[in-house]
């Protein structure tokens, strides 16, 4: 019966609570670099144009959101929260971002059977890191936890795949990845109709968490 009703609810989630938003993630050889719109929206309904969809976790981390708003709130605090707690414990030392991750992935495989609406993807330079430094992992409402060189999600995410899977390369740099970032959501927002208004862009490297000007974003997506 558990079981069934578990089900059921799943259903009403996916059927009742549409979901718009397009976000990215890039690995690079120096960083990493993440992208999204700035559109919040309840169906064929824009809630509001200006949402910041990409969220400061730490100096090194950062993450994008989509789904539901108060559960995306709620992990960012949370981790924001575990964040300080591990540099408080370990002389300052930033939390690794793999753990970071896998913190994420927990919390959310937990609330399984009531779970929070979101998609996340957690992005941070990990300096040192055993593995490479530069890393993205692509967790969704259920703690499924992946990593690959790029991700994106929301239902704008497959026009912004088509256009990450032709422009990526192997070893970008920051400066030439944010470009391509920006462009993957453009082409987003010009053919998904829960994708729209504005972008915003951050770029994580070894001089810490820093937000693209509105300048930067209109001269790139000027050439597009």
């Amino acid at each position: 019966m558990f079981q069934q009703d578990n089900k059921n609810y799943e259903e009403y989630v996916m059927n009742h609570i549409k979901k718009g938003t397009t976000t990215c993630a890039l690995t690079c050889k120096d960083g990493v670099v993440l992208a999204a719109d700035t559109r919040a929206s309840a169906g064929f309904f824009i809630v509001d144009r200006n949402v910041m969809k990409i969220q400061k976790i730490d100096e090194h981390l950062g993450m994008t959101i989509a789904g539901g708003v108060a559960d995306a709130q709620n992990l960012v605090d949370l981790l924001r929260y575990n964040a300080n707690l591990y540099r408080l414990s370990n002389k300052d030392r930033l939390i690794p971002v793999k753990s970071a991750a896998r913190l994420c992935s927990n919390v959310l495989f937990n609330q399984r059977y009531y779970p929070y609406y979101v998609q996340i993807i957690m992005a941070g330079f990990d300096k040192n890191s055993d593995d490479d430094a530069s890393q993205i992992y692509n967790i969704d409402l259920f703690g499924s936890m992946t990593s690959e060189k790029f991700i994106s999600t929301g239902s704008g995410s497959p026009v912004a795949y088509g256009y990450l899977e032709s422009e990526y390369k192997k070893d970008l740099s920051v400066n030439e990845a944010y470009k391509t970032a920006i462009q993957a959501i453009a082409a987003a927002i010009r053919r998904n109709s829960g994708t729209g208004d504005n972008i915003n862009a951050v770029i994580i490297d070894k001089d810490g968490y820093r937000e693209l000007s509105k300048e930067v974003k209109e001269a790139v997506q000027a050439v597009y």
